[in-house]
């Protein structure tokens, strides 16, 4: 799979989450086999790139082939100069957000707002395009909502306007991530259009993967939620659509590891003091999929679940890496020890999932 001229080592996205995917994140999802992962969200207002959010947003440092920048706005000329900006800070790909169903970005008349106007969907696409020379993609959703469901039409206008890939959620922006995902739209704008596709929305397994692209015809998967405290997703999809058998799953010293790098890896680039409260939800999401699940309100928890839910309470308020890290180490084991009676649940999923982390997979 390509985009211009970047061949992507898996057809596999990260898609760009507000508040998740830093560069971190990035950079984990990316060693753990997703083939492109996109910022977080720049503001194409380039007033407010002073603030230390936005320059976090901007720093691509360190990350592989290609870099990509998403960025969001309302005004042609001012996505156009956000594009060229941001080219010149080192983006391989611009990546336009017409997917995210957020009321403070929808109100600004960006993200998903954008489906409801397809002749400023068209000059903003345009102006984009014009305005740099590397390749321009655009994710979006299927529609405004059920009854103005013009995905097909928009990405027809995209690829007229020289967008070279599109994502697609399988959702309108008035359902935001309730029901489930519908994949017919994205088989329609995958035939209407001969640019690479990315399908997005529910897909958290291999199985699942191939079942999507299978019904979509689309060339590649984008992964956001599911990816969250699980990152080795993207080498478990990869290996099912490539071998057609699941893969070994994460060894629990693997898995403490890549949490406990991720960690390291958020105190340097946020600081300690930012780190270690950005880090906290990570840690809840490692706690919801990576690590068993145990009572923890019942009257009769185990003594070791009750002391794993004593760790993890200390470690979320804990204001300092050092401590953090060592109670994310602690609650870590003492999580697996009151989980390891847990039987696993069946299912096709769980052919690639450990016991140990079954009981607690989202």
């Amino acid at each position: 799979m390509r985009i211009g001229p970047y061949a992507l080592g898996a057809p596999l996205a990260l898609a760009p989450m507000a508040g998740v995917t830093d560069r971190p994140f990035r950079l984990l999802c990316r060693r753990l086999g997703a083939g492109i992962a996109a910022s977080e969200m720049v503001t194409s207002d380039v007033r407010l790139w002073h603030t230390p959010k936005s320059r976090r947003r901007l720093d691509h440092a360190g990350e592989p082939e290609p870099r990509v920048v998403q960025i969001a706005g309302g005004e042609p000329a001012m996505m156009a100069e956000a594009a060229r900006r941001n080219v010149d800070l080192g983006a391989q790909v611009i990546d336009i957000n017409m997917g995210c169903p957020a009321k403070k970005v929808c109100n600004r008349a960006a993200g998903s707002a954008l489906l409801r106007d397809e002749p400023l969907v068209g000059a903003i696409l345009e102006a984009v395009v014009r305005a740099v020379q590397v390749p321009v993609t655009l994710k979006m959703r299927t529609g405004w909502d059920a009854e103005h469901r013009n995905g097909v039409r928009v990405a027809r206008l995209a690829e007229a306007c020289g967008v070279r890939a599109l994502a697609v959620h399988g959702r309108t922006r008035a359902d935001h991530y309730a029901g489930s995902a519908e994949y017919a739209t994205i088989r329609a704008i995958k035939a209407a259009v001969a640019i690479p596709v990315f399908a997005n929305g529910d897909i958290d397994s291999g199985a699942k993967a191939r079942a999507v692209l299978e019904e979509t015809g689309a060339d590649g998967v984008m992964i956001g939620r599911a990816a969250q405290g699980r990152p080795w997703i993207f080498r478990e999809i990869g290996h099912f659509l490539s071998a057609g058998t699941h893969c070994p799953p994460p060894e629990r010293r693997e898995v403490r590891d890549i949490m406990l790098a991720h960690l390291d890896q958020l105190y340097a680039f946020y600081g300690e003091q930012v780190g270690v409260r950005v880090a906290r939800k990570h840690l809840g999401w490692y706690r919801d999929a990576a690590v068993p699940a145990h009572p923890r309100t019942s009257d009769d928890a185990s003594p070791a679940a009750s002391a794993a839910d004593a760790l993890f309470r200390e470690m979320r308020v804990a204001e300092s890496a050092a401590v953090q890290q060592r109670l994310a180490r602690a609650w870590f084991e003492a999580a697996l020890a009151a989980g390891e009676r847990e039987e696993p649940e069946p299912g096709a999923d769980a052919l690639c999932v450990p016991p140990w982390r079954r009981a607690g997979a989202a």
